[in-house]
């Protein structure tokens, strides 16, 4: 996979799960709250991917982490939106995923020579 199109993946990513959490806490009287708290990183985390700033991918890897420990705890005690957690899950599962693609890369490829 290219530089390009990995940070183009994980900016899309970081996007698709700030929809999530638009989706999930907009509306629900605590709009300050979710924008400051879980709307606003991954969007300045996005922008920081897509600039190719390392610093950024390195902090969404640690937010994914985070996100990822949120959702299964929201999809297990929280039945009315255990669709967005779930989906929490796998966007955080795909971040942490893309935040270690170079390293994971670099590590086969010094294994393979």
């Amino acid at each position: 996979m290219s530089a390009r199109t990995l940070r183009i993946t994980h900016a899309a990513t970081l996007f698709a799960l700030a929809g999530v959490f638009a989706l999930w806490y907009l509306g629900r009287g605590h709009m300050a709250t979710a924008l400051v708290v879980f709307i606003a990183p991954p969007l300045l985390l996005a922008a920081g991917v897509l600039a190719g700033n390392r610093l950024a991918t390195f902090w969404s890897g640690v937010g994914g982490l985070l996100w990822f420990s949120h959702g299964v705890m929201e999809a297990w005690s929280n039945p009315a939106y255990r669709w967005l957690a779930l989906a929490e899950v796998l966007l955080a599962l795909a971040i942490i995923l893309l935040a270690s693609w170079p390293g994971l890369a670099a590590r086969r490829r010094r294994r393979s020579d």
